[in-house]
Order: structure tokens, then sequence, then C-alpha cells
């Protein structure tokens, strides 16, 4: 039987902030400002979804307001943002929520009685899962969405970096550039290692493609995530990561301590032993790295091995519709 077409919805909230429709003008200078706009976070799960889709052959239509409100038996895939339920866009229709809507059940508690349409909330990785049943039940399901890995592949340059660290630390910068990235700086040079380090947020996609391309292995830095795009990105180029995964409790301080207090989580939610090693504090750094950088030097792990036979594209937008399936 022919696949359905998919209906899938995702808009940026357009927020006015100064004075009623001030978005509009600042949209404009911003463009002007700042160029064309690169895509989001939750945007780019909805523009990789639908490359997936492609890749395996599944017809979507995207933002078709029109048709959805046409057909209000049909499911609104709403990938994201919750506006489009909470101002009631798509009033009628079966809604498979997510992922990246909001970061707690706390934010929305009544979702389902107020919603009762949505019929499924989605978000990108188990332990976030596991955070949400209690308010949402088995109504909350994991999904990730898919790394490109044509774009993502490994290169055959000359490896002129040891070690590429990537900061994606967020909060209590002082702190643990006192505790850890300082003390991991200090230690590859005093083992005289090679690195370069790399900011979250301070980079074009291109320039880091470029690091990786001449990058032995990476070091991860980064309190928890809910999916990791970017170091799945790293893996799909076959590049090991010594991954900082300190556990505990979820760190955003919007919610912690005072209104969530969850554990326990991790900063690279998809792994296995072939992705590399994962260290809690700079001691265990120390006992580890060494161990680490050997098994990177003969070519002991195998990250994009994991990343084919996980997270490709097509295999995430295959478990998506198996989602949609079991809630059509």
């Amino acid at each position: 039987m022919a696949q359905k077409t998919l209906n899938i919805f995702f808009e940026e909230p357009k927020n006015d902030r100064w004075f009623p429709y001030d978005r509009y003008p600042r949209e404009i200078i911003r463009r002007i400002v700042r160029g064309k706009a690169r895509p989001g976070g939750v945007m780019m799960v909805a523009l990789e979804l639908m490359r997936g889709l492609d890749k395996i052959g599944v017809p979507y239509r995207f933002n078709d307001y029109r048709y959805i409100k046409a057909h209000p038996d049909e499911l609104a895939c709403v990938i994201g943002k919750p506006q489009l339920i909470f101002e009631k866009k798509i009033p009628k229709n079966p809604i498979l929520f997510g992922a990246g809507v909001y970061s707690h059940p706390i934010d929305c508690l009544d979702l389902f009685e107020k919603y009762p349409n949505v019929k499924k909330f989605l978000v990108p990785g188990e332990w976030m899962r596991k955070m949400c049943v209690p308010y949402y039940g088995e109504k909350v399901a994991a999904w990730p969405v898919g790394i490109d890995t044509d774009k993502w592949i490994p290169s055959n340059e000359k490896k002129t970096i040891d070690v590429l660290v990537y900061n994606k630390i967020r909060w209590k910068h002082d702190h643990y550039n006192e505790i850890l990235l300082q003390p991991i700086i200090d230690y590859l040079e005093k083992n005289k290692l090679s690195f370069s380090i790399i900011k979250y947020g301070s980079y074009k996609q291109e320039d880091f493609l470029e690091s990786l391309k001449i990058s032995k292995s990476m070091i991860f830095l980064c309190e928890h995530e809910t999916q990791g795009l970017a170091y799945q990105q790293v893996l799909a180029c076959d590049i090991p990561i010594f991954a900082w995964d300190r556990g505990g409790y979820w760190q955003d301080p919007t919610y912690y301590p005072e209104r969530v207090k969850y554990e326990p989580v991790s900063s690279v939610p998809y792994w296995e032993e072939g992705c590399g090693i994962k260290f809690r504090d700079f001691d265990e750094f120390e006992h580890k790295f060494k161990v680490f950088f050997k098994q990177v030097e003969s070519n002991g792990f195998s990250p994009r091995k994991y990343i084919m036979e996980n997270l490709t594209l097509e295999k995430c937008a295959e478990k998506y519709l198996e989602i949609v399936k079991s809630v059509s």
C-alpha cells in the first residue's frame, strides 16, 4: 500500500518586543545587518527530517495550512515551537508534537487535557523521555533526527591536530574553566599534543568541517545534551570522542534546582564503546586519556559505524514513520 503524504509543520515564533507588529521591521533590519538567517537547531530538525523522508521516498506537504484545515482527520506533524498548537493554527487535527518543543512538561502540565488532539509528545533522547514520563506518561516517545552522512564524512587529509577541543560548557564558565578546561589545556601542552579549541555558538559550520578534516580526535565538553547533533556529526566523520559525561542533575538554571530536579543526564545520549571513552571529571581525564589516545593512534575505535547503524537520515526518518503509523 502506498505511503500516505505526511503533513509537516514548523514555524519560528515571531514575537513583538517593544510595540505591536515591531517584529516585521526588526526582521528586515536583522537581515540587512546579519545577512540571511541560518537555520536554528529546531528548524534543522524539520529540514533534516524532510531530507530523510526524501531519501526513503516518503511524500510530505510542508506548512500547508489550507490542506490540513480541509482534512481534519489527517495527522499533523508539528516539529517543535508550540505556538502552532497554543495559538490553535491547527485546531482539530490529531497532532504528533515534537521534537524540540519545550524543555520540560512543567511549562504545560495540562497539555493533553487542554489539547486532546495531541496524540504523542516527542523528545530527542531517552534520558529526556524518562524525565517527562512522570508528567506525560506513555504518550512521550524518544526520537532523534538523523545525521547527514553524505556531508559529514571521513577525510583523507593529513591529520595535523591531535585533539580538537569542543567547548560547549553552558553555565558556571569560570568554575569549569578552572577545574576542567584549563587543566585539560595544560595537560595537552605538557604532553606535547597539538590541539585546537572550538567554541559552541562561535563558528560557522564550514569552519567546523574544515577543522574536523585535519583532526585525529575530539574532547567534547558539555554538561548534558538531549540529542547532541554536533558530537554525532563528529562521529560520522569517523573521529573518536573523549566525552565529559558528568552525569548528575539536569542543570538548566531556568528550572534547576527550584522548579525541577532530575537525574541522571548525559552529554552523549547516543553512544557505544566504539565511539570513544567517557570521563566524569579531570581526575578521570588524567586516568583515561592515555588509554583513549593510544586507541586513537591504533585505529581502535569505529565511530562512523555507530552512526551508520543507528542515526542516518534514512534510519531516523523510518523511525519517525513508525511513530506516525502508531498514532494515525
